[in-house]
């Protein structure tokens, strides 16, 4: 990447998981950081980043962390997953106030390159996709099974439409351009991994569902690094501004069963496969219970779901997109990774099957757990027909 030798690179969310590893990334290749998030970096990051503490909500913080800055990564957001996803109050806030504090922050101070980080999810909403692409339409906003994948549609809508638009004395315009990524994977990554190596840990994985023919993507953060990377570059004159007002679908290119995806995960921590497959119907339904008793009780418990509505649909439904637009207009070229590094992140940290039952155990336990789990359910559907 040329321009990371002298630009300034402000990256919100720069504190996380995808934050940080892309401001490494272009810190070696000489360019200048400003991490802009609400808690410092976990890691020792090195003395020349800039750290600038701060509330995407609050224009003001916003404002002073873009000043100086040449191109901005906006990657914060809230809602992705757990019971994040039920507090649409500050998902609201993070994703559509807070990327309209970073627009207006990019123009008032003549930032001329703005990269957002969007979702597969601002097209999908359950049904199933084929190597989609980027002429798919915005999956209506009233379709969306959850607030987050709403407001990242509206965030988005609103970063494209930016494009263009006029900086200060005439000194240019803004160029602007959304990536759509798959699921992040990668050793280390701190939102979706723990949480399902803590259900393997805890015997709740004790099923898979939907047709195992079904089909979805991920990403590693390294090649997800490098779209953004070059996303930014294509931003530039010198690549006469490719990227820009355009929107790009980012995985590793190799769509896979999501469960059978994280096989080496639960094997490689001793952990037995499970063999019951339930049907997505039934999965999505007591996700459904699971909302409805967060929204009663969320405010006095605020409880973890075992999963949502969006997540059921996300890891069971087919949805898979073509990266030959990102190949044509930003040369992605993704490499090909495995969960290698990932098992041995979690067992360097202690992870792993530490006791074995035997098989009739097992059996017995997964039939309690099933029935438990159909009886739950099914406690529901007279009420539902009343």
């Amino acid at each position: 990447m040329e321009n990371a030798r002298t630009d300034t690179f402000l990256i919100t969310g720069g504190c996380g998981y995808l934050g940080y590893r892309l401001a490494c990334s272009l810190h070696r290749k000489g360019a200048k950081i400003i991490l802009f998030d609400t808690v410092p970096p976990k890691q020792e990051a090195p003395e020349v980043f800039t750290f600038v503490q701060g509330d995407i909500r609050e224009y003001a913080q916003v404002e002073e962390a873009i000043a100086g800055a040449d191109c901005v990564f906006h990657i914060a957001s809230y809602g992705m997953s757990g019971r994040e996803q039920l507090d649409r109050h500050l998902i609201e806030a993070v994703n559509v106030q807070g990327t309209e504090n970073v627009l207006r922050a990019c123009v008032e101070h003549g930032v001329s390159r703005l990269v957002y980080t969007s979702t597969f999810n601002v097209v999908f909403g359950g049904q199933v996709i084929e190597n989609g692409n980027e002429s798919l339409p915005y999956l209506p906003l009233h379709l969306h099974p959850d607030h987050y994948s709403r407001t990242k549609s509206l965030a988005e809508m609103a970063v494209l439409k930016a494009d263009g638009a006029a900086l200060p004395d005439g000194s240019g315009v803004l160029r602007c351009c959304a990536l759509r990524p798959a699921g992040i994977y990668g050793p280390g990554e701190q939102r979706h991994l723990p949480r399902i190596v803590g259900y393997i840990e805890k015997g709740i994985f004790r099923f898979v569902y939907g047709d195992p023919g079904s089909l979805v993507e991920f990403v590693h953060v390294d090649n997800l690094v490098m779209a953004h990377e070059l996303a930014a570059e294509a931003l530039t004159p010198e690549k006469q501004h490719r990227s820009a007002g355009q929107a790009y679908f980012i995985s590793d290119g190799r769509p896979v069963n999501n469960f059978e995806f994280f096989r080496p995960l639960v094997e490689g921590l001793g952990y037995p496969f499970p063999k019951l497959c339930l049907p997505v119907s039934l999965i999505y339904f007591v996700a459904f219970l699971t909302e409805m008793i967060h929204h009663l009780i969320g405010p006095f418990y605020n409880f973890q779901p075992l999963l949502t509505r969006t997540e059921v649909y996300k890891t069971g439904v087919t949805h898979y997109f073509s990266m030959a637009k990102a190949k044509a207009e930003l040369g992605y070229d993704p490499r090909e990774y495995n969960l290698d590094e990932v098992v041995q992140w979690f067992r360097s940290r202690g992870h792993g099957r530490k006791c074995h039952t035997s098989s009739l155990g097992r059996l017995l336990r997964d039939i309690l757990f099933v029935s438990a789990f159909v009886a739950v359910a099914f406690s529901f559907l007279p009420v539902v027909g009343m």
